[in-house]
C-alpha cells in the first residue's frame, strides 16, 4: 500500500466535492477545479474525509495511487488558500510592469519582452524588480513561473537574470588574466 495514497484527506467546511463517474470537481472560496480519476482508482467520501482506493495491485496502479491522492490534496489547498511563486529580477535597469493585462519586462534586450497573462493566473508586480504569479492550480502556477524565469535565467558570472525569490545561484570565477612564462 502506498504510504501517501492511503492517507485520508480532510475536507474543509467551505469546500464542496462532487464525484460523477470518474470526474471529481471541487468548489471552494477561490474557484473551481476538476480532475479525471484514473480507471483503476476510486474515491470514497465519508465524514468530511476523502480516501483514494485502488482496485489492482500492479506497479502502474500503485504509482497512480499516491499521485492521485497528492493531486487531489493540492487541488483542495488551491481552492481554499491558493498558490503563489515570487520571482526577482537582477540587473542594472532590468524591470517589469503590467500593461493591458500583460507582463512587460525590460531585460537588456533590444526590445521589451511581452508575456501574456493566461486564464486562471494572476500576475502582479509589487516592485519593478519583483514578479508574483498566483492562482488556484499548483501545476499551472509553477509552469508559468518557470516560463517567465526561462526568458532570462540567471547567468553564473554576474548573476543577472530572473530567479525565484531566495534562489541561490552559484557564481563562477571569470576568465583569469593570461600570464606569460619567461
Amino acid at each position: 500500500m502506498s504510504r501517501i495514497g492511503k492517507k485520508p484527506i480532510n475536507i474543509p467546511q467551505n469546500v464542496k466535492i462532487n464525484v460523477e463517474g470518474d470526474l471529481l470537481s471541487l468548489n471552494g472560496p477561490l474557484g473551481k477545479l476538476e480532475y479525471r480519476i484514473p480507471a483503476a482508482l476510486s474515491i470514497e467520501l465519508n465524514n468530511q474525509q476523502l480516501v483514494v482506493k485502488r482496485s489492482k495491485d500492479d506497479k502502474f496502479t500503485r504509482s497512480l495511487h499516491g499521485l492521485t491522492r497528492s493531486l487531489i490534496f493540492n487541488m483542495i489547498k488551491g481552492v481554499t488558500e491558493g498558490y503563489a511563486k515570487e520571482l526577482e529580477i537582477l540587473g542594472m535597469g532590468y524591470r517589469a510592469e503590467i500593461k493591458n493585462n500583460q507582463l512587460v519586462m525590460h531585460l537588456g534586450f533590444s526590445h521589451p519582452v511581452i508575456f501574456p497573462t493566461p486564464a486562471g493566473i494572476k500576475i502582479e508586480v509589487p516592485k519593478p524588480t519583483q514578479i508574483k504569479v498566483s492562482g488556484i492550480d499548483k501545476q499551472k502556477v509553477g509552469e508559468i513561473a518557470a516560463r517567465i524565469r526561462a526568458i532570462y535565467p540567471p547567468e553564473p558570472y554576474k548573476g543577472k537574470g530572473i530567479r525565484y525569490l531566495g534562489e541561490f545561484v552559484r557564481k563562477k570565477i571569470g576568465k583569469a588574466a593570461a600570464t606569460t612564462g619567461k
